[in-house]
């Protein structure tokens, strides 16, 4: 301590300010590295640094095509968009965990679609992060290495930077789950969680969270007393009222903004917007001053084609 107190003496008598003291990462009592000082983000220099890597959605992921903005899926998801985005005008939203009661509901591939279609408005910047450490897969819907990612950062061992993707040629970015970790539930409680999701909103119109199912681990409900809403992913003809009731309840704040269903007939879903786009078509448009419009299955012209 004694030469600490000296090296500070002869700074002040010369005027020179000493070199800022570097902390190495050190342990939580968890087994997990706290991130080191040096590893704290500058975020208004943020972006320019975070590497931009292509498009590679996996042919089979079903992620929403932008470039065909008449399938159905699109439209669905566009409608969420726009209701989560007036709801942001009555109260602040930035960031959202998606989940679901149990597995296999459509929760991850429900956060990536809506993170598209967010990034899909002009200047809309949109941050999707897998905070799902016990089985990501946003790294394999974008095609894109887990590592490094959300743990790297959170141990310490990366800036936040290193932890983010930008898709090129959209506003979207991806922050992949990282390296595996033993203890996730323990990551998630280090106070670099709450710090990070509270700076994030200066950069992002919206950050979208894919987290674990509610009734499986209890990332979901700590994740969602740090961001400023949950949605709630249920599937139809897979979750019960008793699994919602008691995912809703396990939930520590009543944060929850609404719920998405999922699962939906394809056959019912795509007919009614294959024919509404296609009725309006160039191609149409003489059939459709005859008063001849595409037919159904059934053979008979359907009269609900501005329903949703």
């Amino acid at each position: 301590m004694s030469r600490v107190h000296e090296a500070l003496r002869r700074a002040e008598q010369t005027g020179a300010v000493p070199p800022p003291v570097t902390r190495p990462s050190a342990p939580t009592g968890h087994g997990i590295a706290a991130p080191a000082v040096e590893a704290e983000p500058d975020f208004a220099d943020l972006l320019s640094q975070v590497e931009e890597v292509p498009f590679r959605a996996a042919t089979d992921s079903l992620l929403i095509d932008v470039s065909r903005p008449h399938e159905a899926p699109m439209e669905e998801f566009r409608t969420l968009r726009t209701r989560l985005n007036h709801m942001k005008t009555l109260q602040p939203i930035h960031t959202i965990v998606v989940t679901s009661a149990s597995p296999a509901e459509g929760k991850s591939l429900s956060a990536a679609n809506l993170a598209l279609a967010q990034a899909h408005l002009a200047g809309n910047m949109t941050l999707l992060a897998d905070f799902d450490f016990r089985r990501p897969i946003v790294h394999t819907l974008f095609g894109v290495d887990r590592s490094p990612g959300i743990t790297d950062y959170l141990a310490g061992k990366i800036p936040l930077h290193k932890a983010i993707r930008k898709i090129s040629g959209t506003n979207l970015y991806i922050m992949p789950a990282g390296e595996a970790v033993i203890n996730p539930l323990e990551l998630l409680n280090l106070k670099e969680v709450k710090q990070m999701l509270d700076q994030l909103p200066s950069l992002f119109n919206w950050i979208v969270l894919d987290s674990p199912p509610l009734l499986f681990a209890a990332d979901a409900a700590l994740l969602g007393t740090l961001c400023h809403g949950t949605l709630l992913v249920v599937r139809i003809g897979h979750t019960t009222i008793d699994s919602v009731t008691r995912a809703m309840q396990s939930l520590c704040n009543n944060n929850v903004l609404g719920i998405v269903v999922n699962g939906a007939r394809r056959g019912e879903l795509y007919s009614k917007y294959t024919y509404y786009h296609s009725y309006y078509t160039p191609k149409e448009e003489g059939q459709r001053h005859a008063g001849v419009g595409p037919e159904d299955d059934a053979g008979k012209v359907d009269d609900d084609s501005d329903r949703p």
